[in-house]
């Protein structure tokens, strides 16, 4: 039962840390580039340290506190990171590809309320 849970654990943290890997190379402006690295791959590490933890456990080593550590560390400081990452390029007035909604066109050819 304690290897299924660990590897589990290990192909669904590997498919998150690919999904958010694929993300930050195919995703097209800076702000939705952001997202990989911190949404997926975040949890694609902390799933597999937490296997990780599992695992040297079990085996009769006692409960690793570095990993946990490190897994808690990730867990706090990467989207602490993204989000001053965000608001320094919001300063810098870095442009995404998708104009500002109040930029954007009505759909319906009217004016919009507020214009």
């Amino acid at each position: 039962m304690l290897e299924i849970m660990l590897s589990v654990l290990i192909v669904v943290g590997a498919l998150f840390t690919f999904i958010g890997s694929l993300g930050l190379a195919r995703f097209g402006d800076f702000y939705t580039r952001l997202h990989g690295p911190t949404k997926a791959t975040t949890l694609g590490v902390g799933a597999l340290l937490i296997a990780s933890v599992f695992y040297f456990s079990t085996r009769g080593e006692g409960l690793s506190l570095h990993e946990i550590l490190v897994t808690l560390f990730l867990f706090i400081t990467a989207p602490v990171s993204a989000h001053l990452l965000a608001k320094a390029a919001l300063h810098l007035r870095v442009r995404s590809l998708a104009p500002p909604p109040h930029e954007a066109e009505d759909p319906l050819g009217g004016t919009r309320a507020g214009d």
